[in-house]
């Protein structure tokens, strides 16, 4: 059960974090979709990263479980959605998203 306390916690964590990260680049740079780029190429620097160490990417992708995914996937979610919250915002006539 605590586990499963931390995952939800570390999920909303990352959802937020991506969400808030991504909205406020999305308004400094006048662009829509930059955030789910940058957290995409973040993910894939990161796996390379990773997988250098072992040797094998794939054996590193074995190694991980649920509890390592659950998370990466509430933060793209946060990226889309913010994206999509700042087309949204523009296509209603706010101007300054």
């Amino acid at each position: 059960m605590d586990r499963l306390l931390q995952l939800i916690i570390v999920t909303v964590l990352l959802f937020v974090l991506f969400f808030g990260l991504g909205f406020i680049l999305n308004m400094l740079m006048k662009t829509t979709w930059f955030p789910i780029y940058g957290y995409i190429a973040l993910v894939i620097g990161l796996l390379i990263y990773w997988g250098s160490e072992t040797g094998s990417l794939m054996q590193n992708f074995a190694e991980y479980s649920v509890a390592d995914y659950v998370p990466a996937v509430g933060g793209l979610i946060g990226a889309v959605l913010s994206g999509s919250t700042i087309k949204a915002l523009r296509t209603k006539g706010f101007k300054m998203f």
